[in-house]
């Protein structure tokens, strides 16, 4: 009766710890919560994240990933299988997103839900509902990291190819082009600085002002000229008249005063002519006045030209 005893003892025992066992199993594997399972569907890389790593909802711990496999359907997605607790709204607007905690590296899935639409998320006919997984902030980093370091290297090489050899040259000729111009117009702008002195400014007005003053005192002279002209096409017309007289006395009577005419005539024209031909040759007298002739032999300041010998 004894030895029965100590067996039965020895049977509960065992019985006992066993229970025990799964009780701790059961408690450890998160199974004591009602929970809910889904589908994470992502393509990118899901470094860092682990079995039995965190699901949390905004921030808090809502449950636990159970599997990471590949889609045998489409070898390219990543199906990430997490038990939920059935007190979160996952609706049709759930993503998710890889998060990392700290500097250790662990990743967790975040669950976000924007409220674009609050339709509870259902899965299909003996599947669990899907829940697309978004780039993560690191994800987005690294491959705004990779497309600047592609246009970066793109752009030394298109430098590279605009700054070869015979472009450098060109170049170089274009500043030394361009060093040469901006001394050309220092230059120049200094000669415009001196020929805009105060003095030279002075000059010009005092020039102009005898200008203006020489062209009132020319205008009568112009006048005259004119009244002159038509003088004398006048008396070339009754001239012309007389000539063509058919009666005998009218030349014969008029001879000496055709004569007399004639000279006038004549000095007349020459003065005339010797005053335009002075405008002709030199315009400028009208303003300075008509320039001092040369000293002929004889007169003060004469020089006389040079022969052969002084040569």
């Amino acid at each position: 009766m004894e030895n029965r005893s100590h067996a039965l003892l020895a049977g509960l025992f065992t019985l006992l710890l066993g229970l025990a066992a799964l009780a701790s199993i059961w408690w450890f594997g998160g199974r004591h919560e009602a929970t809910k399972e889904y589908t994470v569907v992502t393509r990118q890389n899901v470094t860092g994240l682990s079995l039995q790593g965190q699901v949390r909802y905004r921030g808090i711990r809502v449950g636990k990933v159970q599997s990471i496999e590949l889609d045998p359907q489409d070898v390219r997605n990543i199906l990430v299988r997490i038990n939920v607790d059935r007190a979160v709204p996952v609706t049709q607007g759930t993503t998710a997103k890889l998060g990392y905690q700290g500097i250790t590296g662990i990743a967790h899935i975040l669950l976000e839900d924007r409220g674009a639409d609050a339709t509870p998320l259902v899965g299909g006919e003996g599947e669990s509902p899907r829940i697309a997984m978004q780039s993560s902030l690191i994800e987005e980093l690294s491959d705004a990291g990779t497309a600047t370091l592609r246009q970066a290297r793109d752009l030394l090489t298109s430098a590279n190819q605009v700054l070869d050899a015979e472009n450098r040259q060109h170049l170089t000729n274009i500043l030394a082009n361009l060093d040469a111009t901006t001394g050309n117009a220092n230059a120049a702008t200094r000669q415009l600085r001196q020929l805009l002195a105060p003095e030279n400014v002075r000059l010009l007005q005092t020039t102009l002002a005898r200008a203006e003053q020489a062209a009132g005192e020319a205008a009568p002279a112009l006048v005259e000229a004119r009244r002159l002209l038509v003088r004398l096409q006048s008396v070339s017309e009754k001239l012309d008249q007389l000539i063509g007289d058919p009666s005998p006395g009218g030349i014969g009577a008029l001879a000496p005063r055709l004569n007399e005419l004639g000279s006038e005539l004549s000095a007349s024209s020459r003065q005339l002519n010797r005053v335009l031909q002075m405008l002709e040759e030199s315009p400028q007298s009208l303003i300075f006045g008509v320039p001092q002739a040369a000293p002929g032999p004889g007169e003060a300041g004469f020089v006389p030209p040079p022969t052969r010998e002084d040569r």
